[in-house]
């Protein structure tokens, strides 16, 4: 009991010195693809959208092409506090044939700007002051693809638009090294 409690004094003591520790990293990014996936919005209630990501699109990157294929859609719910939370689930098939199935969540915090946008139709970019990033993971079988079974990447956001005549959403995809 003793050394439990010098053990909490001794944090006690790091914690009122105002060190909460130090960075000693930082990770460092590399481009993947940028992809764009259409989407088609389903209203179940003013938390609840699910978005359907529709077959097509296009993902293009230096080392991978091809397009979303059915299934797959987004989750989205929005929390009491107004930021909403992504669980997405997707299929991409390279142009080789290949399957990749992506999988991700995420947070968006929109702007008085970048919500008036999204109501009213209209595309909304970061320009908008819009806070939308997601953790993308990735599980395939193919050869060519199969390091990808083994990182974690971000998406960070480029451009969406909620409108019947087309909706979509459009990422950069990075991988964390």
């Amino acid at each position: 009991m003793q050394r439990l409690a010098t053990l909490f004094a001794g944090l006690a003591m790091i914690a009122m010195s105002g060190w909460a520790g130090a960075q000693s990293t930082a990770p460092r990014l590399e481009y993947l693809m940028t992809y764009e996936a259409e989407l088609e919005p389903q209203v179940i209630n003013d938390k609840l959208v699910i978005y359907a990501v529709k077959p097509g699109g296009w993902v293009k990157g230096p080392g991978i092409r091809g397009s979303f294929i059915a299934p797959g859609a987004d989750w989205l719910r929005v929390m009491a506090s107004g930021v909403a939370r992504l669980d997405v689930r997707a299929t991409i098939k390279t142009d080789e044939g290949d399957l990749i199935y992506i999988t991700y969540n995420g947070v968006i915090q929109h702007s008085a700007k970048s919500y008036d946008n999204l109501v009213k139709g209209e595309k909304v970019t970061p320009a908008d002051g819009i806070y939308f990033v997601t953790a993308p993971t990735f599980e395939t079988t193919s050869t060519k693809y199969g390091w990808l079974n083994g990182v974690q990447a971000i998406n960070t956001f480029v451009e969406a638009r909620v409108n019947p005549a087309g909706s979509y959403v459009r990422y950069d995809v990075f991988v964390v090294r």
